[in-house]
C-alpha cells in the first residue's frame, strides 16, 4: 500500500515540473501499410528508452493507464474490428500494484484495419499512454497524429510530436493559449443564458438595490460581486490541477446535500426578507470598521453572492467548463487556468452590468410602492427557485420524497398567490393601496395565471418542455403515463410490458433507483448492457446523465421525445444509461480503483463518472456515445445538441457504422 501510495505521489509531483525535468522515454512513429484494394493498416510504432516500459492495451482493473487509441470520425474511411498488439507483451509483477502487468520495453507495434471511403484523407486520432521505469512514471500523456494516405501513395512514416524528424508531416501541438482563451469566452457567455443561471439575474438586482448608498459604494461592491466571480472560476482550476481533486469537484460541490440545503435556507431567507418581514442588515460593527473608505460588510456580502452566483451555477454550466477541469486533474495548471479566467470573465460581465443599474434605480424619487412591488415578485420567483435545491437533493440521493406532481403543485400555489397579488387582492405590510390596475400590471397578471394553467397541466402528464430542466423528471410523477410508438405518433397509455420487452435481455440492475425516460427501457449497469447488446447483436447507446443535470432533462424533453428519435432508440441500440452524479453506495466488491487519479470509487456516480473520463476524456453532461458491445466508440459523442434532425442523423450514422462492422 505504501509503495502504491508513493506511485500516485510520484505523479503528482511530476505534473508540476520544469519542462527540463520531464520523463518523456518514448517516442512514435506513424505510418501505414495498403494491404488490398481500399484495405490499408494503420501501423503505430513506439520506440522506448532503456530500462523504461509502457503498458499493454490490457491491463487488470485497478492497474495502470493502458495504452490506447482514439481515432476521429471523418467521412473518408472506416474502422475494421480493434487495434490490436503486434509486438509481444512481457508479463511482469508491479510491485506499486501488487500483481502481474502486461508491458513493452525497447519497442512496441500496433496496428488497425480500416477500408477507404475516399481516394484521399487524413485520419487523425491520438494516442495515449503511461510510461515507467524502476523509479518513476510519467504521467498519463496523449500523442496526436495525422497520416494522410492517398491511393497510389507509398508506405509514409510520421514521427511523433515529441521526436519531430526531417520526413514528419507537421503535427499541430500548441493549440494556442490565446484560442482557447476565446473560446472560454464564448463559453463564459453561453453559459449565462442557461436555464440554472438565468434566474439568478434577477436576485443579483434585488441585491444590489436593497437599501440606498452612495453610487459610489454601489459601484465599488459591484465591481467586487464581478472581480470574485472570475477569482473563483480562476480558483477552482488551479485548486484541482495541485490538489487532484479530480474533474467531479464541481459536480460533485453542485450536489451535495450541504451546499443545496445551505441555498434552500438562503435562497427562503430572501424571499421573507422582500416579503417585508425583517430587513437583512450587516453587524454594525463591519459597517464602522477602522478604515472608512471601506464598506467590509458591502464587500464581504458582495464576494459571498459572487460565490452564490458561481455555485448555483454549476449544474448547468458544468458541461461547459468539464472539459477544462479534466485538464486541470490531469495536472496541466496553465491551459485550464487560462480557460476559467476567459471563462470567468465572460460569465461575470452581464452580472456586473446589471449590478450597477440598481445604483440608478434607487436614485429615482418614489413614486407610490412600485419599488416594493418588484421586491415582492423576486420573492415569489426566490421561492418557487429554491425547490431547485429540494429537488437536487431529493435525485442525487433517491430519497423519493419530492416527485414532480408535489413539485409542481408548489409551483402552481406560489404563482397564483403572485398572481393575487398583482391584483392587488393581496397585501404586504409595506405595500401601497392599489386603487386600479394599470395595463402593465394587467398584462403580468395574465402572463402569471397563463403559466399557472400551463403548470395544471403537467400534473394530468404534459410534458411541460420548456421547464423539462427545473422540474423533476417525468418518471417521478404520480400521473405520468408512459408514451408508446403507435404508428407514426407517440401517445400517453399503458404499456405492456410485452410491447417493450425485446429492447432488454434481463431484469436491470438498480431498476429500483432508475427509471428510464418516455418508456423506453434498458440498463443502468455498463457491463449488463454491453452484455445484453452482445447477445442481442445492437450498438449500445450509453448515456452519461445526471439527476440535477437541467441539459439532460432538455434533451429528453426535446428530442428524444420526438417520435422518429424514440422510434429509433427503441429499436436500433441497447440503452445504457449512467448517472455521474448519484450517490448509491455500492457493495465493498463492487468498489474500484480508479485509473485515474488511484482513488478508491465506491458510488454508482463516482464509478460511472470514472468511466466517462478515462474512455472518453470528458466529464460533461449530458454525452451520448454510440458503441460496440465491447465498449469502443463508433463515432463521435454527442454532447447537448436540441436539433432534433442533427440527433437522427447522428444516431443513424451509428448504428450504420456498427452495422458495417457486424453484418447479420
Amino acid at each position: 500500500m505504501l509503495r502504491k501510495l508513493t506511485f500516485i505521489i510520484s505523479l503528482s509531483l511530476l505534473a508540476s515540473y520544469a519542462s527540463s525535468q520531464i520523463y518523456d522515454p518514448v517516442s512514435w512513429n506513424f505510418s501505414f501499410e495498403k494491404k488490398g484494394d481500399k484495405q490499408y493498416e494503420l501501423i503505430f510504432t513506439a520506440t522506448i528508452d532503456k530500462n523504461s516500459h509502457i503498458y499493454s492495451m490490457n491491463i487488470p482493473a485497478g492497474g495502470p493507464i493502458p495504452t490506447s487509441f482514439r481515432f476521429d470520425t471523418l467521412p473518408g474511411y472506416r474502422l475494421t474490428g480493434n487495434t490490436y498488439e503486434v509486438t509481444k507483451s512481457v508479463e511482469v509483477l508491479d510491485d506499486a500494484f501488487g500483481f502481474k502487468i502486461k508491458t513493452f520495453s525497447n519497442t512496441a507495434e500496433f496496428r488497425q484495419k480500416i477500408t477507404a471511403v475516399a481516394s484521399t484523407f487524413t485520419i487523425t486520432g491520438a494516442v495515449n499512454f503511461m510510461a515507467c521505469n524502476n523509479a518513476t512514471c510519467s504521467p498519463p500523456k496523449d500523442v496526436e497524429f495525422a497520416i494522410k494516405i492517398e491511393d497510389k501513395a507509398e508506405n509514409k512514416v510520421i514521427k511523433s510530436r515529441n521526436n519531430p524528424g526531417v520526413d514528419s508531416e507537421p503535427i499541430k501541438t500548441d493549440r494556442g493559449l490565446l484560442k482557447f482563451f476565446l473560446i472560454s469566452l464564448l463559453a463564459g457567455f453561453a453559459g449565462v443564458l442557461t436555464p440554472c443561471v438565468f434566474p439568478m439575474i434577477p436576485m443579483t438586482i434585488a441585491f444590489f438595490s436593497h437599501g440606498s448608498e452612495e453610487r459610489s459604494k454601489t459601484v465599488f461592491k459591484a465591481l467586487i460581486f464581478g472581480i470574485s466571480i472570475v477569482l473563483i472560476y480562476a480558483s477552482l482550476g488551479i485548486i484541482v490541477s495541485l490538489t487532484s481533486a479530480g474533474a467531479g469537484f464541481a459536480n460533485t460541490l453542485s450536489t451535495h446535500w450541504v451546499p443545496n440545503i445551505i441555498f434552500f435556507v438562503l435562497f427562503i431567507v430572501f424571499a421573507i426578507s422582500f416579503f417585508g418581514a425583517f430587513e437583512i442588515l450587516l453587524p454594525n460593527s463591519w459597517v464602522t470598521g477602522a478604515d472608512s473608505k471601506v464598506d467590509k460588510g458591502g464587500i464581504l456580502a458582495a464576494f459571498f453572492m459572487g460565490l452564490t452566483t458561481v455555485i448555483v451555477s454549476f449544474s448547468c454550466t458544468g458541461p461547459i467548463i468539464g472539459a477544462l477541469l479534466v485538464e486541470a486533474a490531469s495536472g496541466d495548471v496553465l491551459r485550464p487556468t487560462f480557460g476559467m479566467v476567459g471563462f470567468g470573465i465572460a460569465f461575470a460581465l452581464p452580472f456586473t452590468i446589471f449590478a450597477l443599474f440598481p445604483s440608478i434605480l434607487s436614485r429615482i424619487p418614489k413614486s407610490g410602492g412600485w419599488l416594493n412591488s418588484i421586491k415582492v415578485v423576486l420573492g415569489f420567483i426566490m421561492l418557487a427557485f429554491s425547490m431547485k435545491f429540494l429537488m437536487t437533493i431529493d435525485s442525487v440521493y433517491s430519497l423519493g420524497i419530492l416527485s414532480r406532481s408535489l413539485f409542481i403543485s408548489i409551483w402552481i400555489v406560489l404563482f397564483s398567490l403572485l398572481g393575487l397579488y398583482l391584483m392587488g387582492k393581496i397585501k404586504f405590510s409595506h405595500d401601497s393601496d392599489l386603487p386600479f390596475i394599470g395595463v402593465f400590471r394587467l398584462f403580468l397578471v395574465i402572463a402569471v395565471f397563463s403559466f399557472v394553467v400551463y403548470l395544471i397541466s403537467g400534473l394530468f402528464g404534459a410534458p411541460l418542455n420548456g421547464l423539462s430542466s427545473f422540474l423533476p423528471s417525468a418518471e417521478a410523477s404520480e400521473f405520468n403515463l408512459p408514451k408508446v410508438i403507435m404508428g407514426n405518433r407517440t401517445v400517453s397509455g399503458p404499456v405492456e410490458p410485452s410491447v417493450l420487452s425485446g429492447s432488454i435481455c434481463s431484469e436491470p440492475k438498480y431498476k429500483d433507483i432508475f427509471h428510464m425516460p418516455l418508456g423506453l427501457m434498458g440498463y443502468f449497469d455498463y457491463k449488463q448492457g454491453l452484455a445484453c447488446a452482445k447477445e442481442q447483436r445492437k450498438p449500445v447507446l450509453i448515456d452519461f446523465k445526471g439527476h440535477a443535470c437541467a441539459n439532460c432533462k432538455r434533451m429528453e424533453a426535446k428530442v428524444w421525445s420526438d417520435p422518429e428519435v424514440l422510434r429509433r432508440l427503441r429499436d436500433n441500440f441497447v440503452i445504457i444509461e449512467l448517472y455521474i452524479d448519484d450517490r448509491t453506495q455500492l457493495p465493498e466488491n463492487e468498489w474500484i480503483i480508479s485509473a485515474i487519479d488511484g482513488k478508491q470509487k465506491k458510488t454508482i456516480g463516482k464509478i460511472s463518472e470514472d468511466l466517462e473520463i478515462s474512455k472518453f476524456k470528458t466529464n460533461a453532461l449530458p454525452l451520448y456515445v454510440i458503441a460496440d458491445y465491447d465498449g469502443n466508440a463508433l463515432s463521435k459523442p454527442m454532447p447537448t445538441n436540441l436539433n432534433v434532425e442533427e440527433y437522427k442523423n447522428w444516431l443513424d450514422e451509428g448504428a450504420g457504422l456498427f452495422n458495417s462492422k457486424n453484418p447479420k
